[in-house]
């Protein structure tokens, strides 16, 4: 969804969308927001490189994608860490990791043309390390989980603009952004849409802001700003995932009178029921509890 544009649908088109909007959010209804707009963007595109060889525009420009993997070099990221492109587009930016050694990477895209297109633009690049999947970020399927780095140039962008409940599909995707993320993984955002603060407070459950990257500034009637915002977010543990009940026999889980496990006082929240005695504890310790319950 982010890497390609048509004439009509780019980065600053998309950034056009804000204001005037009926709805409460501060963005107007788009077509850039729905998937018929880029099934006919990629299906175009693709016939494009067919025919000419052009792998079509890149959201954002070169320096967009160079500005992130300056970044992973920076903070040392392994070259076999499990990186995924949301909204890959025509793979260009799967190329360019690719090509600075990263060797775990994958693209998925909701549009089946995109997928294709990135599919024979890799495949001309001659390269083979590059996973593509039709996926619909907001209706994930379980295979897809368990990434250290996931980025974003400009799909987030596109959910805001969607004309059917922009807002909960925006709550859903930092839904599934938590799913496919490992536990202090790093979401990579670049948006033309969104502020600072702004995805700040989109993104305030379950992530906390590692870094700002620098981007372009602009001045304008005596006001200067930036061009987009790209911030780097590290996924935190959320009180539910770190804690679940877990249930013993009382006969036997009587004798953890205060319950805790090595006397680190791990597991808290004891009550007693008729026939159950609830313990909640962190999950990961969870596998403790069968030997002696």
């Amino acid at each position: 969804m982010s890497e390609g544009a048509d004439d009509d649908g780019g980065a600053g088109a998309a950034a056009r969308s804000r204001g005037g909007s009926p709805r409460g959010d501060g963005f107007a209804p788009s077509a850039l927001g729905t998937r018929e707009h880029w099934d006919a963007v990629y299906e175009r595109e693709l016939q494009t490189f067919q025919e000419y060889g052009d792998t079509g525009e890149i959201w954002f420009g070169e320096e967009s994608m160079t500005r992130l993997i300056r970044w992973m070099q920076k903070h040392k990221i392994p070259l076999d860490a499990s990186v995924l492109d949301i909204g890959t587009g025509n793979g260009v930016f799967l190329i360019e990791l690719a090509k600075f050694g990263f060797s775990n990477i994958t693209g998925i895209d909701y549009s089946p043309s995109a997928i294709q297109l990135s599919g024979n633009i890799i495949e001309k690049e001659g390269l083979s390390n590059i996973k593509l999947k039709v996926e619909d970020f907001l209706n994930p399927s379980t295979k897809l989980s368990g990434f250290h780095i996931c980025i974003d140039k400009g799909t987030f962008d596109a959910i805001s603009l969607n004309p059917d409940n922009a807002i909960e599909k925006r709550k859903q995707y930092v839904k599934s952004l938590s799913r496919v993320l490992k536990v202090k993984g790093f979401f990579l955002i670049t948006s033309c849409n969104w502020t600072k603060e702004e995805l700040l407070n989109e993104f305030s459950e379950g992530f906390e802001l590692f870094e700002e990257l620098r981007t372009p500034r602009f001045s304008f009637g005596g006001r200067s700003g930036n061009s987009v915002a790209a911030l780097v977010f590290q996924k935190t543990l959320l009180y539910s995932e770190l804690f679940h009940p877990v249930s013993c026999k009382r006969d036997i889980c009587c004798v953890f009178s205060t319950c805790q496990l090595g006397n680190q006082g791990l597991c808290s929240g004891l009550r007693l029921t008729t026939h159950t005695l609830w313990c909640t504890m962190p999950s990961q310790l969870a596998c403790f509890l069968p030997q002696w319950c």
